[in-house]
């Protein structure tokens, strides 16, 4: 059979890449040193869930569960950026509900057009140009495009109705949903026609509201029996409960009495998700309908079954689907219970919601660092997003970018933090996650080969050299004249003392 009706899937998905950003320099004729011109790369391109007023069912999502945002380009010289990755935009219906893998709730998508960032799009990596500064004039290196971000989430649609209609299978749910409405469901004479919800729409004077039809429920619905669990999620928004009772089944072991005491069973074991902020099943208005009195028999029951359910405190009405009897008395009853679920939720919401302030401390570091066991010794792991994140920018195969990430560790107080925690030269130090972890023998004060040729990140050819002044030039020429002085003066005194003359004298000798 062709599934044509899905409301809950696992997607995996992928947010786009960034692009690398580009080392260049920049040559023209004329001009050998022009300077770094690398351009930035993209980028990547989100993952965003949008409620579209189209979608009526994740069916294509149960069809295709992996989808992947588009990467971004990469840069490229003469300061050229690499282009953005396209965001992939998913419609779901309203009413769905994104949960991770754990089955915590991430977003309820309520309300057309409200959107949620479900993945990220990496960062595209900084070009050469973008990384040169006063004391870095020409950088030999450029930064990493970082991997988008992948997620498995799970979306669960849960129907927006009014009023739930609940009930056995082939209780006339579905019938009453075509007359009250101008909804054309499956209806046949066989136990679960209704494999999935149907909503209709419903007018009682000036009163609009929707009914959904679920799928009929058993004993065990909440364990998942007879796809009681697929189903009763549709419960869940709907204010008020509409019990459908079938007065005219010929099965012996059942009567008004004890579905209603079944369903109501089902309902009180099922629990619904506390963090979207709706009441239990059991604390939800109700209504009973004792169905097809269009039957002999099957009213004289009802009338016989009503005065014990108003016993209970519950509001009754007998109507036939089929012959269209007190369907107008149940539809303004209905019209009553929504408008007074909707006062109350107008009431709830002009209370203006406290606003949690949690800002950050004075002494955050933005990192941590924790002194672990290992093997060969104790291992220091540096846990922090921005830590992660350089990591996963940095070109590990050149020294210069290796030295860049030295620098921002030190700025960021990576290395003070070091000495504070008990490391040593030689120690094993970690950073990043199990994925992308790097794992370096700490040295204080990290130098690359790069040190070797100069301070990094500069060019000797590109160094200023300013001519010196008027004073300047006076002031050496004065000095060169007083080492001169001083000079004659060592060689005068040197003479006077003998030491040539004896020379002399030694040389006439001979």
């Amino acid at each position: 059979m062709a599934v044509t009706f899905v409301d809950r899937v696992v997607l995996h998905l992928s947010a786009g890449a960034g692009g690398h950003g580009v080392a260049s320099v920049k040559r023209e004729k004329f001009k050998p040193l022009g300077g770094p011109d690398g351009g930035n790369g993209g980028h990547g391109g989100s993952v965003i869930l949008r409620v579209d007023p189209q979608a009526t069912t994740l069916l294509d999502y149960h069809r295709h569960p992996h989808r992947k945002a588009v990467n971004g380009l990469p840069g490229a010289g003469d300061e050229k950026n690499g282009a953005d990755g396209d965001d992939l935009v998913l419609s779901v219906p309203e009413g769905t509900v994104v949960k991770d893998g754990d089955g915590r709730i991430i977003m309820d998508l309520v309300g057309m057009g409200t959107e949620h960032v479900i993945a990220r799009g990496g960062r595209g990596g900084l070009g050469n140009k973008a990384l040169s500064s006063a004391r870095r004039k020409a950088p030999g290196f450029a930064l990493l495009g970082e991997p988008g971000e992948e997620v498995d989430v799970v979306l669960e649609l849960k129907t927006l109705a009014d009023v739930a209609l609940i009930g056995f299978p082939s209780a006339g749910k579905s019938s009453l949903v075509s007359v009250l409405s101008a909804a054309k469901p499956k209806i046949a004479d066989y136990p679960f026609t209704t494999l999935v919800p149907n909503l209709g729409v419903v007018t009682a004077g000036s009163a609009r509201f929707t009914v959904a039809d679920v799928p009929g429920l058993i004993p065990g619905a909440h364990e998942g029996k007879g796809l009681g669990l697929e189903f009763l999620r549709h419960v869940e928004r709907c204010s008020v409960l509409v019990h459908v009772i079938d007065c005219a089944t010929l099965e012996p072991d059942r009567d008004p009495m004890s579905d209603l005491d079944v369903i109501e069973n089902e309902l009180s074991l099922y629990v619904p998700d506390a963090d979207l902020g709706g009441k239990p099943l059991a604390d939800r208005t109700r209504i009973v309908v004792l169905n097809k009195a269009d039957v002999p028999e099957a009213r004289e029951l009802a009338e016989m079954v009503k005065p014990d359910l108003e016993a209970r405190g519950i509001e009754v009405f007998i109507v036939s689907a089929v012959a269209h009897q007190g369907l107008r008395e149940l539809s303004f009853a209905m019209a009553r219970h929504v408008d007074a679920a909707r006062a109350e939720i107008e009431a709830e919401a002009a209370v203006p919601k406290r606003v949690v302030l949690r800002p950050k401390s004075v002494d955050d570091k933005g990192f941590t660092i924790v002194k672990e066991n290992g093997p060969d010794g104790p291992i220091f792991r540096v846990a922090g997003e921005r830590p992660y994140r350089w990591v996963r920018q940095t070109d590990f195969s050149n020294d210069e970018a290796v030295g860049y990430l030295a620098d921002r560790l030190g700025r960021l107080g990576v290395e003070e933090e070091l000495y504070k925690v008990g490391a040593v030269a030689g120690d094993t130090v970690v950073i990043g996650t199990a994925e992308d972890a790097v794992v370096f023998d700490w040295e204080p004060t990290l130098q690359a080969g790069a040190e070797l040729l100069g301070t990094r990140g500069t060019d000797l050819r590109l160094a200023e050299s300013s001519r010196p002044t008027r004073d300047e030039k006076r002031e050496a020429q004065k000095d060169r004249y007083a080492a001169r002085a001083k000079t004659q003066e060592e060689l005068e005194a040197e003479r006077r003392s003998g030491l040539w003359h004896v020379a002399a004298d030694e040389g006439d000798d001979a």
